[in-house]
């Protein structure tokens, strides 16, 4: 988001914009606009969505250790409330950088992928009933990102050393 509106900001430095310009500006403020509606109401259901995840974990995991299914709630936590800023600013690097890069390492050193997995198919079917189908496809690519490099990276390389 910032990218986008200092790239218009320095073209102006020495004329005035475009039209098409001064549209890309409208749409990146309209875009900006409804980013903050969602990372509000995000921010303002958090506990009641997480409450669903964790009340269904406990009946899938009965057996499992409570600190596991704590730490993968933790993890989940952080990684919605990164994804949300991420999504404000428009900027994957953001979210890789803040959170994925250090997280993806201790998801997978802890063993807690499927667990984690259940996590976030829980956390999707519940975003996907609170927030409209455009809403979600601002905040979808960053769930998507946290996805793949958290929970599908395991996976693949344990399907590469079997498969050897």
């Amino acid at each position: 988001m910032q990218k986008d509106f200092e790239i218009l900001f320095y073209q102006a430095e020495d004329h005035y914009l475009s039209s098409s310009d001064l549209n890309t500006l409208k749409n990146s403020a309209n875009s900006l606009k409804e980013r903050l509606k969602i990372y509000k109401l995000l921010r303002d259901q958090e506990v009641p969505i997480f409450q669903f995840i964790a009340d269904n974990l406990v009946e899938s995991f009965p057996s499992e250790n409570s600190q596991h299914l704590e730490k993968g709630l933790k993890h989940w936590i952080s990684v919605m409330r990164y994804a949300a800023m991420a999504m404000l600013l428009n900027n994957p690097d953001y979210f890789r950088h803040r959170l994925l890069e250090w997280l993806t390492d201790i998801v997978q050193a802890q063993d807690m992928v499927t667990i984690e997995t259940h996590i976030f198919e829980n956390l999707k079917q519940g975003l996907e009933e609170m927030l409209s189908s455009e809403q979600m496809l601002l905040l979808n690519p960053f769930l998507e990102q946290a996805k793949v490099t958290l929970l599908e990276t395991k996976s693949q390389s344990e399907t590469l050393m079997v498969g050897e």
